[in-house]
This record gives C-alpha cells, sequence and structure tokens, in this order.
C-alpha cells in the first residue's frame, strides 16, 4: 500500500513539475503594448487640433466642431480616415461608435507596419 501512495504522489508531482515547465515559455514571454493606446489616440488629435486652429488645413476645418472632427481624424491618419470614413464622413450629431473603433484598430495597424519597416 505505500508503494501506491508513493507512486501516486511522485506522479503528482511529475505533473505538476511538466506544467510549469511547459507553461514557463508563456510567462516569459515579451508582453507588446498595443501599438497605439486610446491615450496616445487623443494626444496625435490634439496636436492635430492645433494645426487646424492654426489654419494649417484651411478654412474648412475650423467650419464646424465636426468638421474639425472630420479634419483630426485625417490629420492622425489619412489612409484610416478614407479607409473607414471616406464615402460617409461624420455628420453633426453623430456618433459612431464601430467606425471609431476601426479607425483605432486600422491605425494601430498602420503604426505596427511601421515599426516592422523601421527594423528592416
Amino acid at each position: 500500500m505505500g508503494s501506491s501512495r508513493a507512486s501516486s504522489g511522485s506522479f503528482w508531482i511529475l505533473s505538476l513539475f511538466l506544467a510549469v515547465l511547459m507553461l514557463s515559455p508563456l510567462c516569459l514571454a515579451k508582453y507588446e503594448r498595443p501599438a497605439i493606446s486610446d491615450r496616445d489616440l487623443n494626444r496625435r488629435k490634439e496636436a492635430c487640433y492645433v494645426d487646424i486652429d492654426n489654419g494649417l488645413w484651411g478654412r474648412g476645418c475650423r467650419s464646424s466642431q465636426i468638421a474639425k472632427e472630420n479634419c483630426a481624424l485625417r490629420c492622425v491618419s489619412g489612409g484610416c480616415y478614407n479607409t473607414v470614413y471616406g464615402e460617409d464622413p461624420l455628420e453633426e450629431g453623430e456618433v459612431d461608435i464601430r467606425r471609431g473603433r476601426e479607425f483605432r484598430n486600422c491605425l494601430r495597424k498602420e503604426i505596427q507596419e511601421e515599426k516592422k519597416l523601421a527594423k528592416e
């Protein structure tokens, strides 16, 4: 009886050891921050708002708050703006959470591609 308990205990210790060994690469893997956070996006938009207010984007961008927002999004990423909003820009009073999320995802991919190209 004693030997079956000992072998059973050894089995569990061995199993636990193997589980820890298999999971350790996952724990040691480098955590990568997202390419752009909402805070980073807001900082970029704020810089674009300054440019818009200084007239660098033309009078049309200062004609209304929504025109300013569309110009700021174009300033942050013209490619993502055209992909997400190009055919149907934001309109007064519109809040489009889905397209806002699409824009951020597009921007993240764009920045990741830029970083990848910079490494090469």
